[in-house]
């Protein structure tokens, strides 16, 4: 019998209903990791586990509000309950926002995008530490975005939501490094997603204008980042640790 790289593990990944989250989701069950998908509608959770448990895998929903608290808290719960342990996550829950100048933007907008992006990831981080901890090490993968690493016009509250992971990212990875838990973040480009269809407006003309922005002439599939997350997560990135790993066809440089 083969072993897979993650047998025996466990791996807890958030907005695992669609895109991003759920390829991920099924590139760790497809290394033999335990999973539990988070995210905040029930019914694509649970298409996730049935997807992973149609290949073999192992894996449980639980419904989650990152922004909440108590959600993170019951679903990393849920998550020691289920598997015994947590070794890996993977902090990928995020919202976009309308295109709108930082003198417009709503403050209500500005408020959701730091809850959600932002304080999402410190709240996941915050519980799952401990049990990482526990375990004697582990990898913990947030995602931040291109727009972590520049400015984009009317974008305001997103930049600033996707900026504030990366320093995040780079202060808990120097905070944990000497207890083996490597911390870092990946930062996508224009990647097809429901989010970007939804940012595109799903037009033909919203699709060309976005992809316009990627020198390599297309979207990005969402297994391509999945394959970032899993490198970071093993033994061949064990030397990565505080990084922001650009993912994004050029866009950026």
């Amino acid at each position: 019998m083969t072993t897979k790289q993650f047998d025996g593990k466990t791996a807890f990944v958030t907005g695992a209903g669609s895109g991003i989250g759920r390829a991920t989701a099924l590139a760790f069950a497809r290394e033999g990791a335990n999973v539990m998908a988070t995210g905040h509608t029930a019914s694509t959770i649970q298409e996730t586990v049935r997807l992973i448990e149609a290949e073999g895998g192992r894996a449980q929903a639980a419904v989650c509000d990152v922004s909440q608290e108590a959600d993170v808290i019951a679903a990393i719960e849920k998550t020691i309950d289920a598997f015994g342990g947590l070794d890996f996550a993977f902090n990928n829950a995020g919202i976009e926002q309308p295109n709108i100048p930082l003198a417009d933007l709503p403050v209500d907008v500005w408020d959701q995008q730091i809850a959600v992006n932002l304080r999402g990831v410190f709240l996941c981080m915050k519980y799952q530490i401990p049990h990482i901890l526990k375990q004697g090490g582990g990898a913990i993968v947030n995602t931040s975005s291109g727009a972590g690493v520049k400015g984009f016009p009317a974008s305001g509250g997103y930049a600033a939501s996707k900026h504030g992971v990366i320093g995040l990212t780079k202060t808990a990875a120097l905070d944990y490094a000497s207890a083996k838990i490597r911390i870092n973040a990946v930062c996508p480009g224009i990647i097809e997603t429901p989010m970007m269809d939804r940012f595109s407006g799903g037009t033909p003309e919203g699709r060309e204008a976005v992809i316009a922005q990627e020198p390599v002439g297309r979207m990005g599939k969402p297994e391509e980042i999945a394959s970032t997350v899993i490198w970071l997560c093993s033994e061949g990135a064990a030397f990565a640790v505080g990084g922001a790993f650009v993912v994004d066809g050029g866009q950026t440089a």
